[in-house]
């Protein structure tokens, strides 16, 4: 924990705010407002049906993706290759730093995927992307 910093230990989904998209929604379970964390970021993402993340990337930035729910089409591409696949619950995607990716729930249920960056950072800009309507914690 960052130093001098009194962040939450335990966080459930209803503490924290959510990012509404017209793809979904976000809630980051620990960034550096929420736990403090200084390497890492984690959080929910939910995708409804159809929907996702148009092809993007994260300069600098690692990320790690496992399927909680839902089934979805990842693309990554890796040192010039483009590798798609679907992917359901159980299922980890690492996504290098830098690489383009994207993902969409070809499913008829929304998706949910346990994101993690490291380090953190890309949380913070999809808080000010436009579009985005951040709606408060259900508990604080």
């Amino acid at each position: 924990m960052a130093r001098g910093k009194s962040k939450r230990t335990y966080v459930r989904q209803a503490n924290v705010e959510a990012q509404v998209f017209d793809w979904g929604r976000l809630w980051w379970l620990s960034e550096p407002r929420v736990t403090a964390a200084e390497k890492f970021s984690a959080g929910i993402v939910q995708l409804e049906p159809g929907k996702g993340h148009t092809r993007h990337n994260h300069p600098g930035c690692e990320e790690i993706l496992f399927v909680l729910t839902g089934t979805g089409r990842q693309v990554v591409d890796v040192a010039g290759e483009s590798r798609e696949q679907v992917i359901g619950p159980g299922v980890l995607v690492h996504i290098p730093p830098d690489c383009y990716h994207s993902t969409v729930n070809v499913g008829s249920e929304p998706m949910r995927i346990l994101a993690i960056y490291a380090p953190p950072g890309p949380e913070a800009e999809l808080r000010r992307m436009k579009g985005v309507t951040i709606e408060p914690p259900e508990e604080p």
